[in-house]
């Protein structure tokens, strides 16, 4: 129930985030998926950063969290999605960056949200 309540949360929160992209930005670049993955790579970061740090998580509220809110925040089949529609746009350019920069801003959000918890 924890699990699917986050996942719940982690949804609406996304399908609004992308809902104001959709209305805001006028792009053929998928600023929407970008940005929320990016945002929770950071944040499932934040989340495991903490948990390393000692008992400030129960396994319940990280589950809640990181498999909840983080899991039904961030999406990989509409990133996959995305990138075949830039494909098949012949956004060749587009593509490349979009998958490259998800991938690789990713890690460094993971590591940057674990960084910061450890210099609190």
């Amino acid at each position: 129930m924890i699990v699917g309540l986050g996942g719940f949360i982690g949804t609406v929160a996304r399908f609004l985030i992308s809902r104001y992209f959709q209305v805001n930005v006028a792009s053929v670049f998928p600023w929407s998926t970008f940005v929320v993955n990016i945002v929770g790579c950071l944040l499932i970061g934040i989340i495991y950063g903490i948990s390393e740090k000692g008992d400030f998580l129960s396994p319940e509220i990280r589950l809640f969290l990181t498999v909840g809110i983080c899991g039904g925040f961030t999406t990989f089949s509409t990133f996959s999605n995305d990138a075949f529609l830039l494909i098949r746009q012949d956004e060749w350019f587009r593509f490349a960056l979009y998958a490259s920069l998800s991938f690789f801003l990713g890690l460094v959000a993971v590591y940057a949200g674990r960084f910061i918890i450890k210099l609190i």
